[in-house]
């Protein structure tokens, strides 16, 4: 089997009551799993079989296959989801990030409410991520399974906007299921390990 359904870096009810036990249960259990299980169907018996998800990701992009893009791409997508948030997370950045984001938007505070803005303003499902272009700090969206690799930009945080990601603890409130994400989420650690590329 090329894919494997990475273990959470907590516990399912470790980020409550921000993101909840249950919300991780249907999110990590079975969507995610479910791209796994799709996309090792989808390379079986082929030369694709035992590469990486970022291997499979550029070699679907650069064949223009959507259907296996889709999968292995929200798998990728997913797990640095997962790791972008953490127990008591959230709050002022700090470290690399925090000067990054100073130069770029003036604070934490500026950067997250035009992070929210663009979140809420990523129509349908997909995802909105922090990225280093050429050095410097953007808000960029993607639609649907889209990442950012496949755009030359190197991601350093993520929110997923796909409405599953949230509806069991937020209904239709998106922008507070970003703002609790940035408030109490948000695992600085990891996005400075990005930063460092």
């Amino acid at each position: 089997m090329a894919f494997q359904l990475p273990d959470l870096p907590y516990a399912k009810d470790a980020l409550e009551p921000h993101y909840s036990a249950n919300t991780l249960d249907f999110h990590h259990g079975k969507h995610h799993n479910a791209y796994v299980t799709k996309a090792n169907e989808l390379v079986q018996g082929t030369p694709l079989d035992n590469a990486s998800v970022e291997e499979a990701i550029m070699e679907a992009h650069k064949q223009g296959n959507q259907g296996l893009f889709n999968q292995v791409a929200q798998i990728w997508n997913h797990t640095f989801f997962w790791n972008g948030m953490a127990p008591g997370g959230g709050g002022e950045a700090k470290g690399d990030i925090a000067d990054a984001i100073k130069a770029e938007f003036g604070s934490t505070e500026e950067m997250a409410a035009k992070f929210k803005a663009s979140a809420a303003g990523n129509f349908g499902s997909g995802w909105t991520w922090l990225v280093l272009d050429g050095g410097k700090l953007k808000i960029h969206n993607t639609s649907n399974a889209g990442t950012p690799m496949t755009d030359g930009l190197t991601p350093v945080l993520t929110v997923d906007v796909w409405e599953h990601a949230y509806y069991l603890d937020y209904q239709n409130r998106r922008p507070d299921y970003v703002q609790a994400f940035f408030d109490h989420l948000v695992n600085w650690d990891f996005v400075n390990a990005n930063m460092k590329g």
